[in-house]
């Protein structure tokens, strides 16, 4: 028996919609970047992106245990020397409660080439309102 390896050209893409406020935010990325990868398929196949879309409702409700609201901190860096910027977690659900999600989701996947490919199949909806229903995407529990 050969071990089956799926080609570029096999690759079927489903649509998922998953509510950020139903578990904490590190198991839904886990559970994104799993249907972003494709591992929950049973053609899986490591180098090739066969991943699914996945939409994400009510990103300003996320729920996260402990202190993280006021402990967990989002940094960036302007290029300048002082340029160091830290943001707590509950500025950054004020000013833009996707980036929570998708920063989540991004340290998830695998640092490779295709993680950017993935990535953008990713759309993240503050609101329960999202543009994607002709897609008729599943929901996941």
């Amino acid at each position: 028996m050969k071990t089956y390896s799926q080609k570029a050209s096999e690759t079927r893409r489903d649509w998922w919609v998953i509510d950020a406020s139903t578990m904490p935010l590190g198991k839904l990325a886990v559970i994104i970047a799993d249907k972003l990868m494709g591992k929950s398929k049973v053609t899986y196949t490591p180098h090739i992106d066969n991943g699914d879309y996945v939409v994400v409702v009510n990103a300003k409700d996320i729920v996260v245990t402990g202190n993280k609201m006021v402990d967990k901190k989002y940094y960036r860096h302007s290029g300048y020397p002082g340029g160091l910027k830290e943001l707590k977690l509950v500025e950054v659900l004020e000013k833009d409660p996707t980036r929570v999600v998708v920063e989540a989701v991004k340290g998830m996947l695998p640092k490779n080439k295709l993680a950017a490919e993935r990535l953008k199949r990713l759309r993240v909806f503050a609101g329960a309102e999202y543009t994607h229903t002709a897609q008729n995407p599943k929901e996941i529990k």
